[in-house]
């Protein structure tokens, strides 16, 4: 092959989707390519013109026109148009004009025609653009793991094995033995239907009968749990285990409606999971001091790198990386309270950022708070609540979990407040959004409950959601600051490049990518009156509400997922070859594949930073 051939060869296969095209394929393209070059300001195609060429753009920029006029893309290196015209009668649809000196590869129509027909990869790329390569490349990852395309209904073996809630304590041990299960539901067989009431597993008998020496006559009803935590049917496994995860239980009940369809056990999830992160979590609770936690937090890394190589998705990387924060957390609380005796008061702690919102990964700090009971009298019970937040505090710090820089921890004595304090926080901040009430918000607006009395966490969920809805003044505060972070695209589809020293030439996936998305998901959720905490789950609420167009929450949930997910992969990467992880991304460390996509993605970010701004302009305007 000539030289200039192979040159033209070798940067096709750079970008999408000539990086996946077959060699034989792809030698065709090349050898028929003509080489055209157009100077800047000089049309490329008129609307209506015949036109049998695709058009790829070798070096330069292109403005792609609506026919009413209106700027509909630029188009940088790597990419290509002019495809809408030869699938519809070889006729221009789409105006092109050069806006730089540009050098362009004219692929035939014939050509076009043959890839389309025979390379499914380059047909689904060319009949899509932005939004839909987004929706195509995300959707074929969640494809490829069973977690999350198999529903609960596959891990269910046997019927469930029931029994009334009025028997005694030996009777459900014969029945469990008798079936040779690990738990028993429990029903309420008063009215037409029985309907679950509790559960009792082997552990709950070990723990709470055998350990304790009940009679054998005891009512099962005074030592099962009630009211157990349940799954739907209709959900995908990996859901189930989230729940299980967050809840820290190993049986779940499937419902279908009011009925029981069967109980799954962490051990069934297991068998799809390698390094199960429930095992992991399972183990956290095992241990008796800070020296073995820290141990065991040398899994956290490889459970990590494991859900990542078997192609989860990054809400359920998020969520188990949460779950298993939140365990550590939950399991100092409890040395330290067996440390230093009970509370004097009821309290609840709280998580604060990623790990409330189920999207935290490996490279994070500790954000915490703690809500104490409105009987708090400080110079009575402070001593022991600032020991148990330094406890807490020093154990996440020895298991990885390292200190906040901006000290939102509950060994802060600001934020170890009683609830009406915090409520009183909370209404200031919404009703005097100014500067640092706006930097709470991103913070403590992301919150969740993870041990004690949980409910005060769900008041001030209540109190933001109600709030925040009613505050315009607020939301276009609020609005406006997210806006302050912004996409790492430039002009023409570049990357925009860090300029702060050791981190020039790469851009932050964080600070850049995902942190813009969740800030502007949060506003118009907050807009709706969702007190959803999750990204994804924030999405769900709008989109019900209809706050913004059904394609525009797909388009955020595509770029949130793709942008999480190569972040995620850069850190897994980094952990597998020895490195300390981090959120800097240098371009040509990323396949042509992701920087395609990335582009795809903060493209959507764009976008919705101005719909923001649109959607909130004229309160920003009165107020700014």
């Amino acid at each position: 092959m000539q030289a200039e051939l192979i040159d033209i060869r070798n940067h096709l296969a750079q970008h999408a989707p000539f990086d996946e095209m077959a060699e034989e394929m792809l030698d065709k393209v090349v050898s028929s390519i003509e080489i055209s070059y157009f100077r800047a300001g000089t049309p490329i195609l008129e609307f209506g013109q015949r036109n049998t060429w695709l058009f790829y753009v070798r070096s330069g920029a292109v403005e792609i026109y609506r026919r009413s006029g209106e700027l509909y893309s630029r188009m940088g290196e790597g990419e290509f148009f002019g495809q809408f015209g030869l699938m519809m009668h070889k006729t221009v649809r789409f105006p092109a004009k050069a806006i730089e000196d540009c050098l362009i590869y004219r692929i035939p129509d014939t050509v076009f025609q043959y890839l389309w027909e025979n390379d499914e990869n380059f047909a689904d790329f060319a009949d899509t653009e932005g939004r839909s390569r987004l929706r195509s490349a995300v959707s074929r990852r969640e494809k490829s793991n069973v977690l999350m395309t198999s529903k609960v209904t596959r891990l269910i073996s046997r019927k469930p094995v029931s029994a009334p809630c009025t028997v005694r304590l030996q009777e459900a041990a014969r029945i469990m033995t008798d079936q040779g299960v690990s738990a028993l539901l429990l029903m309420d067989e008063e009215g037409d239907r029985p309907k679950l009431k509790g559960i009792i597993t082997d552990r709950d008998l070990r723990t709470r009968a055998v350990t304790e020496a009940l009679p054998s006559e005891t009512p099962i009803s005074e030592i099962m749990s009630d009211d157990p935590i349940t799954t739907r049917a209709r959900s995908f496994i990996f859901e189930a285990m989230l729940t299980m995860l967050h809840n820290n239980i190993h049986h779940l009940p499937v419902m279908d409606n009011d009925e029981v369809r069967g109980v799954i056990a962490l051990s069934d999830i297991a068998k799809y999971e390698s390094q199960s992160s429930l095992y992991l979590v399972s183990n956290i609770y095992h241990q008796q001091d800070i020296k073995g936690l820290k141990k065991i937090s040398r899994d956290v890394r490889d459970s990590f790198v494991r859900l990542v190589n078997e192609d989860a998705n990054s809400h359920m990387i998020g969520s188990a990386m949460a779950g298993i924060g939140r365990s550590f957390t939950q399991r100092l609380l409890e040395l330290g309270e067996e440390k230093l005796g009970p509370p004097p008061v009821p309290y609840c702690f709280m998580a604060l950022g990623s790990m409330a919102r189920d999207e935290q990964l490996v490279v994070t700090d500790q954000d915490n708070a703690m809500i104490l009971d409105d009987s708090f009298n400080p110079p009575e019970h402070d001593a022991y609540f600032l020991a148990l937040a330094k406890f807490v505090s020093d154990g996440l710090d020895a298991c990885g979990y390292t200190y906040c820089t901006g000290d939102i921890m509950a060994t802060n004595e600001k934020w170890r407040q009683p609830l009406k304090v915090w409520k009183s926080y909370f209404i200031d901040w919404i009703d005097n959004p100014k500067a640092e009430a706006l930097l709470n918000s991103n913070i403590f607006f992301d919150l969740d409950g993870i041990y004690g009395r949980t409910e005060f966490a769900e008041e001030l969920k209540i109190l933001v959601a109600e709030r925040a809805s009613n505050s315009q003044r607020f939301l276009a505060m609020l609005a406006r600051n997210a806006l302050n972070r912004t996409p790492p695209l430039g002009f023409f589809r570049t990357f925009v490049m860090e300029e702060d020293g050791k981190q020039n030439n790469t851009f932050n996936l964080k600070r850049r990518g995902t942190a813009p998305l969740s800030d502007l998901i949060r506003v118009h959720a907050l807009a709706c009156g969702s007190r959803a905490q999750n990204s994804f789950n924030r999405l769900k609420a709008i989109a019900e509400t209809k706050l913004i167009p059904d394609d525009g929450v797909g388009n955020l949930r595509d770029a949130l997922e793709f942008i999480s997910i190569v972040r995620i992969r850069h850190q897994a990467l980094a952990i597998e070859a020895g490195r300390e992880p981090d959120n800097n991304v240098r371009p040509e460390e990323l396949s042509p594949f992701e920087r395609s996509h990335l582009k795809d993605a903060f493209q959507v970010v764009s976008n919705a930073q101005k719909f923001l701004k649109f959607r909130y302009h004229s309160q920003v305007g009165r107020h700014g």
